[in-house]
């Protein structure tokens, strides 16, 4: 008896391993009316680095338009995969730039652009952000005309920002010309004021149509933008595709710096990120 046990567990285990190697590699779930285009769902094996098939690792300390603080680097110490999660790691380091800028933060920050980019479509990431005064992670878009027209003019849609002194609050926005910067037009989504983002990991999610842009938060919709919603005469920049970017800031002019409180390293978990047609 004791060696027919010995079997029953060693296949037991054995169907255990093939069961989680087979939700390791599994197809993402559908969804009604929406066909799968583009995923990442960072399954890699611990400690791979960003997949540069599909990612481009933006490196760089000049502030970002943003006032930011932190130099973005492509070194696997502050982008890599780890237990099915992309890790955007922020480290409280003096870090200098092959450019000679010098800053006592490094993070990273990835994008889609010349890699994928897609016209309207559900756009939706998983993701447990980090926390902290300072700390600014996001979840967003940028037209991938911006090499041409620039910055607002492309358009730019965040799916997710929240700033860290507002722990239980994100905001989606839209930005485009006569709307950018300070006044985009955004909405803010709040959890029960005894909860905080960064605890669990939410889904965030755009659905982007020809004449509306739909933000949820765990399949909540919480606010629509509309070609009503600009200003007097501006114009309505979601006509052509758009890339994506993840990224966790430090400081900044919206966000404001770090301060005693502030602990590092911090972290921004990615489980997925998918693009539905």
């Amino acid at each position: 008896m004791r060696a027919n046990w010995n079997c029953l567990k060693g296949y037991a285990v054995f169907l255990l391993l093939c069961t989680c190697a087979a939700a390791q590699t599994s197809t993402p779930p559908t969804r009604a009316g929406r066909t799968l285009v583009w995923a990442d769902e960072f399954n890699a094996p611990n400690d791979s680095p960003v997949d540069s098939s599909k990612w481009v690792l933006e490196s760089g300390g000049n502030g970002w338009g943003n006032q930011e603080l932190e130099y973005y680097t492509a070194r696997p110490q502050n982008a890599f995969q780890q237990d099915g999660n992309l890790v955007i790691k922020v480290l409280e380091e003096k870090y200098t730039g092959p450019d000679g800028v010098t800053r006592n933060y490094t993070s990273a920050r990835l994008k889609t652009q010349g890699k994928f980019a897609q016209k309207y479509g559900r756009f939706e990431a998983r993701i447990k952000i980090p926390y902290g005064q300072g700390i600014w992670p996001a979840f967003w878009m940028l037209g991938d005309d911006i090499e041409k027209k620039g910055w607002p003019k492309c358009g730019e849609i965040d799916v997710m920002e929240n700033i860290g002194k507002e722990p239980a609050m994100v905001h989606g926005t839209i930005h485009g010309p006569g709307y950018s910067g300070d006044k985009g037009i955004g909405a803010p989504f709040q959890l029960p004021a005894d909860q905080r983002f960064a605890d669990d990991f939410h889904v965030y999610a755009v659905e982007w149509k020809p004449k509306a842009i739909r933000f949820y938060v765990d399949d909540h919709l919480y606010t629509t933008r509309t070609p009503a919603d600009l200003p007097h005469g501006a114009k309505w920049v979601y006509k052509h595709p758009f890339f994506i970017l993840l990224n966790v800031a430090v400081g900044g002019g919206w966000p404001g710096n770090p301060d005693p409180s502030t602990i590092f390293p911090q972290t921004m978990l990615v489980d997925y990120v998918r693009v539905y047609r």
